[in-house]
């Protein structure tokens, strides 16, 4: 006969996790369980249905790839001015400790653009 609810032992067993953190997930709410005074019990149908929630999907790596190889190939791809961009923009952004921030001049206390006054 099988049994609709488990005790947190049972529980513990059927889903390989430690009694402890069952204990956890019960405190914070996170897995669905029922409370007859001090027992805590947990029916089969509730936990199965809970745990599709944590269901990964396998993916075909091989698959994935190969769209990805297909997409690049269809549009050319500067990387050489992506890089170049991405370095303009983080050049301005630079920090240096004797002066502060890029955009200001220490002695001055005043905002200067690329340095200049």
């Amino acid at each position: 006969m099988d049994k609709d609810f488990l005790t947190i032992e049972e529980l513990s067993e059927y889903l390989g996790i430690k009694r402890s953190t069952l204990y956890q997930r019960v405190g914070r709410r996170e897995i669905p369980f029922y409370r007859f005074g001090r027992l805590i019990r947990f029916k089969k149908a509730d936990i199965d249905l809970w745990m599709e929630a944590f269901r990964n999907e396998a993916i075909d790596l091989d698959h994935v790839g190969g769209n990805l190889i297909r997409g690049l190939k269809r549009r050319a791809v500067d990387v050489g001015g992506i890089a170049k961009k991405n370095i303009e923009e983080v050049a301005d952004l630079k920090y240096t400790p004797q002066c502060g921030k890029p955009d200001q001049i220490r002695s001055l206390r005043r905002e200067v653009k690329n340095g200049t006054l």
